[in-house]
This record gives structure tokens, C-alpha cells and sequence, in this order.
């Protein structure tokens, strides 16, 4: 995934600061521990990044939301319905199991999106990694 550094992909996927892309924004990097899901730091540790520009400012990530959501209901339904020849039912339900499961990882990715809006890679402030 290294190759994708500097990218707005790379910050959205991995969840680190979309300046430098040195530090995962996140304290609790498993989305599934969900008392600790929207757990954020303040600032990056390696470039100083204020993540929460203003109060608020995630609220933002629910439109967001919503659009990630509707991927992953139609993936999850073209799957069932036409991969595995479910009936419509069968489609639904597994709809409705996909957007449970994946949820915590769709509002992280909600998250990443929605920063990834305002930010962008400046690779001055990212840490020149040395190591091999």
C-alpha cells in the first residue's frame, strides 16, 4: 500500500493524517471496538494537524455516510441477486446483514472522506523514512 503514499486514497483507506500520512488519526486503530469508534486525536503527533477544524465538524461525514452506505448495499446486493442467485428476499437480507457488520468500518471510511475534503498530502511535513 506504500506505493499509494501521498495519494488522498492512501489517507482514506489506511485512516492516517491526510498531510503527512505519518500517523493514524484514530487511538483505537480496530473500528469494532465501538466505544472507542470515533475516538480521534486532536492533533497529529508528526506535522500538528488539527483534525477537528471546528465543533461539529464531522457532522459532515453523514452525507458521506450515506454515499458509502449505498455502495455497500448495492455490491452486497449484486453479489446475492446475481452472483449467488438468492431471491429478492434473500437480497434484502443480505443488505440489511452487510450495512450491520460493515458499519463501523463505513463510518470510519466517512470520516477519512470527509477530512480528505479539506487537507491535502504535503510531503515538506511527512517524516522521510529512512528505514528498510
Amino acid at each position: 500500500m506504500r506505493f499509494l503514499k501521498g495519494t488522498k486514497i492512501y489517507s482514506i483507506l489506511t485512516g492516517t493524517c491526510p498531510v503527512c500520512q505519518e500517523e493514524s488519526m484514530y487511538i483505537e486503530s480496530n473500528p469494532y471496538k465501538l466505544h472507542r469508534v470515533f475516538k480521534m486525536h486532536e492533533r497529529c503527533s508528526n506535522c500538528g494537524t488539527k483534525y477537528k477544524i471546528e465543533p461539529s465538524f464531522f457532522y459532515g461525514a453523514m452525507y458521506v455516510s450515506y454515499a458509502v452506505g449505498i455502495a455497500f448495499a448495492v455490491a452486497a446486493f449484486i453479489i446475492a441477486y446475481v452472483f449467488l442467485n438468492s431471491t429478492v428476499l434473500g437480497s434484502f437480507l443480505a443488505i440489511i446483514g452487510t450495512l450491520i457488520v460493515f458499519m463501523p468500518v463505513i463510518m470510519r471510511l466517512s470520516r477519512n472522506i470527509w477530512i480528505n475534503f479539506f487537507f491535502s498530502y504535503d510531503e515538506s511535513k511527512a517524516k522521510t523514512n529512512q528505514e528498510l
